[in-house]
C-alpha cells in the first residue's frame, strides 16, 4: 500500500496539479497576514478556517489524478480496501505538507507577533494550540475531497457540488452554532477556542466531534465508492 501512496503523491506533484491549491492556500494567507500582526494561537485559529476549502479541494485533485482504469487496477492488485485506503493516507499526507507551510509562513512575512499585555498566552502555547486547530481540520477536509471526488460523485460538477456546500456550510453552521451544528465541522467553535478560553475538555470534546463528523462523511465516501463500483 505504500507504493500506491507513493504512487499518488507522484503524480499529484508531477502532473503539477498540487501547485493550484498551494498557490491558493498562499494567496489567501497572504492576504489574511496582510492586515496587520496578531498572537500566534488567534492568527493560527483563523488560517485553520480558510485552509478547510482549500485542503478539501487538494484532496479531490489528488484524487481525480488517477484515470479510472488505473484506479480499478489498482483495487484488483492490493485489493479494494487497500486502494482506498491508500489514497485517503496519500490526501492526508499531502494536506500536512499544507499545514506545515501555513504554520511557517506567518513567521515569514511577519503576520504574527509575541506577547504584548501580560495575560497574553506564551509562543509556545501559542503554536500548540494554531497546531491543534490546523490538525483538527485535516481529517475533515480529508473526508469532504474524498466525497466531493470523481471516483465518489461521478461527474465534476456534482464535486463542485459537495465542495460548494461543505465548504460553506462549515462556516455558516459554525455561525449560528445552535442550528444543527453537527452538521458540520467545529472548525468555526475551534478558531474562538484558540482566540478565547482554551480549556482542556473543550478541546477534547471539539478533537472528538471533528473525528466523529470525518468518520461519518469518509464512511458516505466508502458507500458512494461501493455504490459507483
Amino acid at each position: 500500500m505504500s507504493a500506491l501512496v507513493r504512487m499518488r503523491l507522484a503524480g499529484f506533484l508531477r502532473t503539477g496539479r498540487a501547485l493550484a491549491p498551494l498557490l491558493a492556500g498562499l494567496i489567501t494567507l497572504g492576504t489574511l497576514y496582510g492586515g496587520g500582526r496578531a498572537q500566534p494561537a488567534e492568527a493560527y485559529g483563523v488560517s485553520a478556517v480558510v485552509l478547510f476549502p482549500v485542503l478539501a479541494w487538494q484532496t479531490k485533485i489528488l484524487l481525480d489524478v488517477e484515470p479510472d482504469v488505473q484506479r480499478r487496477l489498482a483495487q484488483v492488485t492490493v485489493g479494494v480496501a487497500r486502494e482506498r485506503s491508500a489514497g485517503l493516507l496519500a490526501a492526508a499526507v499531502a494536506a500536512l505538507v499544507t499545514v506545515a507551510v501555513a504554520l511557517l509562513f506567518p513567521w515569514l512575512v511577519g503576520g504574527v507577533s509575541g506577547p504584548v499585555d501580560p495575560g497574553d498566552r506564551s509562543i509556545p502555547v501559542g503554536l500548540a494550540l494554531g497546531l491543534w486547530a490546523h490538525l483538527l481540520v485535516v481529517p475533515a477536509a480529508v473526508a469532504l475531497g474524498a466525497l466531493a471526488s470523481r471516483a465518489s460523485v461521478g461527474g465534476a460538477g456534482y464535486g463542485v457540488a459537495v465542495l460548494a456546500l461543505g465548504g460553506v456550510g462549515a462556516v455558516v453552521f459554525g455561525l449560528t452554532g445552535s442550528v444543527a451544528p453537527w452538521l458540520a465541522p467545529p472548525i468555526m467553535a475551534a478558531a474562538r477556542t484558540t482566540a478565547g478560553d482554551a480549556a482542556a475538555l473543550t478541546l477534547l470534546a471539539l478533537s472528538g466531534w471533528a473525528l466523529a463528523w470525518s468518520a461519518a462523511v469518509v464512511g458516505g465516501y466508502l458507500w458512494r465508492r461501493r455504490a459507483q463500483g
